[in-house]
């Protein structure tokens, strides 16, 4: 297998660690406690293996347990504070989006894609004593946030072919795009634009704007955005006010990715 163009041999993997990972990624809104049974039907292992690994996520501090059931404990957290802390691409952005956020008075994230959901890595403290906006570390189903549609606008025909068979297009609002061929056109039509603008996809009342991230060489590696009051800007207004301030970050922040 292929990991960001290094060859892995698979010899040198350690597969209990790849299947306890996904013990802990069973876990979600929808299943917040989970017994051995549950988690062995959710991840494909056998329910004994399960259990093996709820008990030593629970052996090292990382779930808990009423005998029965199992949840995460608040150790978890760590792993993804372990990637912000090391990560090269949120400590590099946050001055960007820092001025924006000051400039325009809104608060600006940067994200990148997981396989079919946007995790938002990088946040602006917003001048505004209520703001609204992603928190670092939350995750949406990308068909319905801008940030995915500008970093899925990046991908070949061919690749975006392949996410849209396997995604699956749930509606969160009334305007929710959940047909796969309108949701192909909007993102080739935001490929040809190199942003793209949503109103009410998975919020009543909120638009997105947002553009990928483009190194030197071409290659997305995030998505610049922010998420604003619909009442508090007109789509004319979110193109003239704050598109700009994205586009002049995202060409600063090119070579420097």
């Amino acid at each position: 297998m292929e990991d960001n163009g290094f060859e892995i041999d698979r010899k040198d993997l350690i597969e209990g660690l790849g299947k306890g990972l996904r013990i802990i990624e069973a876990f979600d809104d929808e299943h917040p406690r989970l017994t051995p049974s549950e988690a062995a039907r959710i991840t494909g292992l056998t329910r004994t293996a399960a259990r093996r690994y709820l008990l030593s996520l629970v052996h090292f501090g990382y779930a808990d347990t009423d005998g029965k059931l199992f949840w995460l404990a608040p150790r978890v957290l760590r792993l993804s504070q372990s990637y912000l802390g090391a990560a090269r691409l949120p400590r590099l952005v946050q001055p960007f989006i820092q001025r924006i956020s000051m400039q325009c008075g809104e608060t600006v994230n940067v994200s990148v894609l997981d396989g079919h959901e946007v995790v938002y890595i990088a946040r602006s403290n917003s001048p505004r004593v209520v703001s609204i906006g992603y928190h670092t570390g939350a995750r949406a189903p990308a068909h319905v946030v801008t940030p995915g549609i500008v970093m899925l606008s990046v991908m070949s025909d061919e690749a975006l072919d392949a996410w849209i068979a396997e995604h699956s297009f749930a509606g969160f609002t009334s305007f929710s795009v959940t047909d796969p061929e309108v949701f192909r056109e909007s993102v080739r039509r935001a490929r040809e634009l190199n942003y793209w603008i949503t109103h009410q996809q998975f919020d009543l009342g909120l638009s997105g704007v947002a553009m990928a991230l483009k190194d030197r060489k071409g290659e997305c590696k995030g998505a610049i955005g922010m998420t604003v009051q619909q009442r508090a800007y007109s789509p004319e207004q979110i193109e003239q006010q704050l598109l700009p301030m994205l586009r002049e970050a995202a060409q600063t922040l090119r070579p420097l990715l």
